[in-house]
């Protein structure tokens, strides 16, 4: 039996597995124990939160903590593979340089193995999802941030230890401003936190009068968030189609970049921004793709839906487990 620990920017998520694809029920059909992320408790605040946990699920599962044999943790944040130590979180302060093998290794003594959260989603999706079977596999995790994972052959590509694939981090021009269109990293303009800002930067303009948006928040701008975006634009909203649409022709291009290198035989995305469906997201993305793709990689690579939804990081995090014991 093994854990599977998501430490992310906006959730924390604990569950249990024997590394086969299902995971162990917690009672009244769940299988995780999920947590909010406060920010302001910090680093400090989050572990103690898991380890509070902790007790929660061996009483729920009724699994004896003597039965794990491994830890797998998908962190959000790059990750340093040599030292065991995170290098920083973009969403949560008191992350830089923390011990977190030690850290997990001191709960239950048991292996250890870490990976960022959007490497341990892809795992996730490649050996029980959406991507099982398909090798090259890119993830991509459209969310609070933007993630990527490269799997190869079932394992996770972590170049020289501290990462890969971080497409967020990918700059693309940003044409939706007057004037020079100007680089800007895909997370500042295509995450669901960017979609969000970005429409309540032009309602403030008065660029969203008669907007269903303004209904939702009952005309005050500031509690615009990429959530509601997405509600407003599924009630066909005009304005709400038009953010979205910005979000997904810059991703499409950051896609395009990486075919270019890459060129994976699949491309498996999730996250909330994804979950907008085929109409507002996944139509429009793989129609800007196919028009913009370097033309002789045409067609080699699909763009799915992930199939695992919120457990991915849980499933990537004890399938890493479980190869971490097995040697």
């Amino acid at each position: 039996m093994f854990i599977g620990i998501e430490i992310g920017g906006t959730k924390q998520q604990v569950g249990l597995g024997a590394g086969g694809g299902s995971l162990v029920s917690l009672g009244n059909e769940e299988n995780l124990l999920k947590r909010t992320v406060v920010p302001s408790v910090g680093a400090a605040g989050i572990r103690a939160k898991i380890e509070a946990m902790l007790p929660e699920l061996w009483e729920r599962s009724g699994i004896s903590p003597s039965a794990v044999k491994g830890i797998g943790i998908g962190f959000g944040g790059p990750f340093d593979d040599a030292t065991g130590r995170t290098i920083k979180s973009h969403h949560i302060d008191g992350w830089d340089g923390f011990p977190l093998g030690e850290w997990a290794k001191s709960l239950l003594n048991v292996p250890v193995a870490i990976g960022n959260d959007a490497d341990v989603a892809g795992l996730g999706e490649a050996l029980f999802g959406a991507g099982r079977g398909v090798s090259p596999l890119f993830y991509i995790t459209v969310g609070t941030g933007i993630g990527g994972g490269l799997i190869l052959d079932g394992a996770i590509y972590r170049a020289v230890g501290r990462g890969a694939a971080e497409i967020g981090h990918l700059k693309v021009l940003d044409w939706s401003r007057a004037g020079t269109p100007m680089m800007i990293e895909l997370e500042k303009i295509a995450s669901g936190f960017a979609i969000g800002e970005r429409a309540k930067e032009l309602a403030i303009a008065g660029e969203a009068a008669g907007s269903l948006l303004l209904e939702l928040v009952e005309g005050d701008a500031s509690k615009i968030t990429g959530t509601l975006v997405g509600r407003a634009a599924k009630k066909k909203d005009k304005f709400s189609r038009n953010v979205l649409k910005e979000a997904t022709d810059a991703l499409a291009e950051a896609i395009c970049q990486m075919i270019a290198l890459v060129c994976p035989r699949r491309i498996v995305i999730g996250g909330g921004v994804a979950s907008n469906g085929d109409e507002l997201f996944f139509d429009p993305l793989r129609a800007a793709v196919a028009e913009r793709v370097f033309r002789p990689f045409a067609d080699l690579t699909d763009i799915v839906p992930a199939k695992l939804a919120e457990e991915v990081v849980i499933h990537g995090a004890i399938g890493l487990a479980a190869r971490r014991a097995n040697g």
